[in-house]
């Protein structure tokens, strides 16, 4: 079974999809998402999603605690999995991502797999920036990408050090 529902958030509305006992998707302004309800379990995963992204707003959360599965290929999840090392309020080049990953000359490529991640926020791929320190492409709009590391800068107590 899967369960779509749909999370307001300072960055708009986010659609939340779990499957089974995994969360597989976080995704950004998209109207018209049909919302489902799941199994029991897979409902009381999405409060809990739904629970830990409220705090993170909030500003009383830093890290996720969940049970991720996104679908992709074996590279994007590699990449995926190297965002998930960029320490809160903190960025990372693509370079900085493909030289993790062991494939220094795919920078390209990590920017690819980059915008197809699909649990935006909780894979933090708005810690990514361009090699100068600029603000580059993100699916959700370069102002929600602004927004969420000015936010998490905030809550670090530290000034946002990027062309914000």
């Amino acid at each position: 079974m899967t369960s779509v529902s749909v999370l307001d958030s300072p960055i708009g509305l986010l659609g939340v999809r779990v499957d089974d006992d995994a969360l597989t998707g976080v995704h950004m302004g998209e109207p018209g998402w049909e919302v489902r309800t799941g199994s029991r379990e897979e409902e009381l995963l999405a409060a809990e999603v739904a629970r830990q992204l409220s705090s993170y707003f909030a500003g009383e959360r830093t890290a996720f605690d969940l049970p991720l599965r996104p679908q992709g290929t074996v590279f994007q999840r590699e990449v995926w999995e190297a965002l998930c090392t960029i320490p809160f309020a903190e960025t990372a080049s693509y370079r900085d991502i493909a030289e993790q990953v062991r494939r220094p000359a795919a920078v390209r490529a990590v920017g690819q797999a980059n915008g197809r991640n699909p649990i935006s926020v909780i894979v933090p791929c708005h810690r990514v920036i361009g090699a100068s320190g600029a603000l580059t492409g993100y699916g959700g709009g370069l102002d929600r990408k602004q927004w969420l590391l000015r936010h998490e800068a905030d809550v670090a107590g530290r000034s946002a050090r990027l062309p914000l």
